[in-house]
């Protein structure tokens, strides 16, 4: 008999246990109930299933810039808000998940099967998460002023 898939496991844990949202609760339980499975697999999976998430355990969007930003500013949020609570867990935990998506937009860019104009726009991402790394409470006044520099410059 050949062993269920991961995403078989999801399949019949959400028949079981419908949810509607992924929470921390949610989240803690898939990682529990589908080990060994990486959080980026994970995050595939659940994410094909259209159920919404909750940040930071919906990680970082990349897709597009404006995708980038959103995701940035709602895990600043998180972030804002552990280290005010005292949360040192969850504040590491938001920085890794931007830490992770920096390195996937990193080893997009480096790629040499990367189109020039991708590589360009990741290495663009990569500089994006850096600042939030750097100086989280920065990034939102940081990125307003560079997508009006990019903006401007596009237009010359």
């Amino acid at each position: 008999m050949q062993p269920k898939s991961r995403k078989q496991a999801l399949r019949e844990y959400l028949a079981a246990h419908p949810i509607a949202a992924i929470g921390e609760n949610e989240w803690r339980d898939l990682l529990r109930v589908l080990a060994p499975i990486s959080e980026s697999y994970l995050r595939e999976l659940l994410r094909a299933t259209g159920l919404p998430f909750a940040q930071p355990y919906a990680g970082i969007h990349q897709k597009s810039f404006d995708e980038l930003e959103h995701a940035l500013h709602e895990m600043l949020a998180i972030y804002n808000e552990a280290v005010r609570a005292g949360d040192r867990v969850l504040a590491r935990y938001c920085r890794r998940q931007v830490i992770a998506a920096k390195d996937r937009a990193r080893f997009i860019a480096r790629s040499p099967k990367t189109a020039p104009d991708k590589q360009a726009q990741k290495n663009e991402m990569a500089q994006w998460m850096l600042v939030w790394l750097e100086n989280p409470p920065v990034f939102p006044a940081w990125v307003e002023i560079r997508k009006r520099y990019s903006s401007s410059t596009d237009s010359t």
